[in-house]
């Protein structure tokens, strides 16, 4: 029986609010990026979800929708 911070009460959580995207890369590329995140002052997971969103919005001001 798990208490609210049990893995399975994370987890759950977890589950019911975020999606999960796998990103694959070739070797060595994680370390660059997390080495240019860390620079950056933020977390790979934080570094990329900026990068989707700046791409995101430069696509739809360039008449780019999908």
């Amino acid at each position: 029986m798990g208490g609210k911070n049990s893995y399975a009460s994370i987890k759950r959580y977890q589950d019911k609010v975020y999606d999960k995207v796998l990103v694959r890369l070739p070797k060595g590329k994680k370390d660059t990026l997390q080495a240019h995140a860390e620079a950056q002052g933020e977390s790979v997971n934080g570094f990329i979800k900026r990068a989707i969103d700046e791409t995101m919005e430069r696509d739809t001001e360039g008449g780019e929708t999908t």
